[in-house]
């Protein structure tokens, strides 16, 4: 695709009748040679429609190609350079005609799945004649080794999602953020109902803002997704803000390798998550509500689909909720493999049909955020803690946990434990009970990485530690968003560093310096050590890389990109003979 103008390139009958389905009418309107309907506005007002878009157009042909990209972007008027760049930017998206014909599996070779034989499957795909794309983390951790099916024509397809959840905690009555797990029926509202479905809303509705408000900051509640920031807070910059129009978002687009919670709670609660945006919704006083979900997750997608549909049937989205005066809907952002989407800034350049590049701080969200208006953004984990704080109350809720980290948490627990799985367990577990409860190590251990990529390698002198936000710290590691990934003796630590090098080479958005460089030269310093140990001049320049992606990195990505590298050469991962 060497021209990016609008060329002679004609979208074939399949790619157009996908497009004009996105739209009601074009952003421009002619009449002949006549121009009748143009204007910045409504070219603004269509361009978040890209990235829907651009999977109509993959799905339609099986790439996306020059003719179906060009009517796209004259649909949507955004020039064709720039709806290029964004469809090149995601891993999902195919710009070029693919060179040979089927389904492409994409499987997953990050650290869970390594460990659980993703390069044999890889093997054995490739044997059979398949079209096989090696894949960071899909989020399905919990079932290693994971793989990701697209196929022209047809829906996006987990296979593993067939053999439904295995939940080893259901039904238990500690349960409090997963007790509906198994045990109703998350694609039918009356069952979410008679399960303690939108009894908070209610609440919600007849306390008002300030009180629940209130409530939140009380309740001590941070967010779920490794930043910690209290929720409550967040809740009353955007409700205090003086602006016609505000944004409540879903971040869940998970993509931290060791990470799948929100998915479970989407495909197992989706109600919950509904719910909760909808009381952030009429906390803030906002009446437009996105989930961005990842585009690896077919199953997730289509029962939150399902049950916003229920929710607006059953009058609790859209006007007048619940018989108030309050409005609020949702609509769903589907993304396209790119890890930095999760970067809140990036996820809000993604729903707005740019590039999935994060913005400079400040301004902050809560500000100045989706479409530069006061942003409301958590997790589902987060999102659905909000919940249990309305109908319990705040000495209920903060009765389990520490008076730092109240409440209970949930952890992604995955590689060598006998149950990998999602585990809910209130913050203060050790380290080690939380390991029984999915099974125990199997094998002897070698080392944890906590927090996922972004976080710390520890050893198994840590396994007293309690799992809180403050001993994490306290200990120089993290919780992150919960993702716990074991390693016994039988693993090669070499690899998995170098792998999570190149994961992090490989997903750098490549907009600030210190990170597409750093990033890049961290790989290349680890692949030239190899098995050894690296000698001083190697080990100060690890080290030098490390400081200048912390120190001048846009975002969280550069910021974190070397921490568990550097645990790992703390530890003494790297090198096979120590001798």
């Amino acid at each position: 695709m060497a021209d990016l103008q609008f060329g002679d390139a004609r979208a074939d009958g399949k790619e157009m009748g996908a497009i004009d389905s996105l739209v009601d009418e074009p952003a421009v309107v002619r009449q002949g040679e006549r121009l009748v309907r143009s204007g910045l506005s409504r070219r603004r007002a269509r361009r978040h429609l890209l990235l829907p878009g651009l999977h109509l157009l993959q799905n339609a042909k099986g790439w996306i190609s020059p003719g179906g990209l060009n009517y796209l972007a004259e649909v949507l008027q955004v020039p064709p350079a720039e709806a290029y760049g964004v469809a090149s930017f995601y891993d999902l998206f195919e710009t070029e005609e693919p060179s040979q014909p089927g389904p492409r599996h994409r499987v997953c070779v990050d650290p869970s799945c390594a460990v659980a034989g993703s390069a044999d499957l890889v093997l054995e795909l490739r044997e059979a004649g398949c079209q096989v794309h090696e894949s960071p983390c899909l989020g399905q951790c919990d079932r290693a080794p994971a793989m990701f099916i697209q196929e022209l024509g047809k829906p996006d397809n987990v296979p593993a999602d067939a053999d439904g959840l295995i939940h080893r905690q259901q039904g238990s009555p500690a349960l409090r953020l997963l007790k509906r797990f198994g045990v109703a029926d998350p694609s039918d509202i009356d069952s979410y109902h008679s399960h303690g479905g939108y009894n908070a809303l209610h609440l919600a509705l007849n306390m008002g803002p300030e009180a629940v408000l209130g409530h939140l900051e009380a309740s001590g509640l941070s967010g779920r997704g490794g930043a910690g920031f209290p929720t409550g807070r967040k809740w009353r910059s955007v409700a205090a803000a003086n602006s016609e129009s505000k944004q409540v978002v879903a971040n869940a687009d998970e993509s931290e390798p060791g990470t799948f919670k929100d998915r479970l709670i989407l495909e197992n609660d989706p109600f919950a998550v509904i719910e909760a945006m909808t009381i952030a919704g009429v906390t803030t006083g906002s009446r437009h509500g996105w989930v961005y979900i990842r585009g690896e997750y077919p199953l997730a997608t289509e029962r939150l689909t399902q049950a916003i549909e229920s929710a607006r049937a059953s009058g609790l989205l859209g006007t007048n909720i619940a018989g108030s005066n309050h409005s609020f809907d949702i609509e769903i952002r589907r993304g396209a493999g790119a890890y930095i989407c999760g970067e809140e800034t990036a996820l809000f350049n993604s729903i707005e049909g740019r590039r999935g590049e994060p913005r400079n701080k400040p301004p902050f969200p809560t500000t100045s955020g989706l479409f530069g208006e006061p942003t409301v953004i958590n997790n589902p984990e987060t999102l659905i803690n909000v919940l249990e704080i309305l109908d319990r109350g705040v000495d209920e809720y903060r009765a389990l946990g520490t008076d730092l980290s109240p409440g209970t948490k949930l952890f992604c627990v995955s590689g060598h434990v006998g149950s990998p799985g999602l585990y809910e367990a209130p913050f203060g577990i050790p380290l080690a009970q939380l390991l029984e409860m999915a099974g125990g190590v199997t094998g002897s251990l070698q080392s944890i990485l906590m927090g996922g990529a972004a976080g710390r390698f520890v050893g198994p002198e840590m396994l007293d530690l309690p799992l809180t936000l403050e001993d994490a710290a306290a200990r120089d590691t993290t919780l992150g968003s919960g993702a716990i990934t074991v390693f016994s003796t039988d693993v090669d630590m070499g690899n998995i560093v170098r792998r999570l090098a190149k994961f992090f080479r490989d997903e750098s958005c490549g907009q600030c310096v210190p990170c597409r460089i750093g990033t890049t030269r961290q790989h290349e310093v680890l692949l030239q050590i190899a098995d050894k140990a690296p000698d001083a001049a190697q080990r100060q320049l690890l080290d030098d890389i490390s400081a200048v992606m912390s120190d001048a990195s846009i975002c969280g990505l550069g910021h974190t990109a070397a921490s568990a590298v550097q645990s790992a050469l703390d530890l003494g991962l790297l090198q096979a003979d120590m001798s």
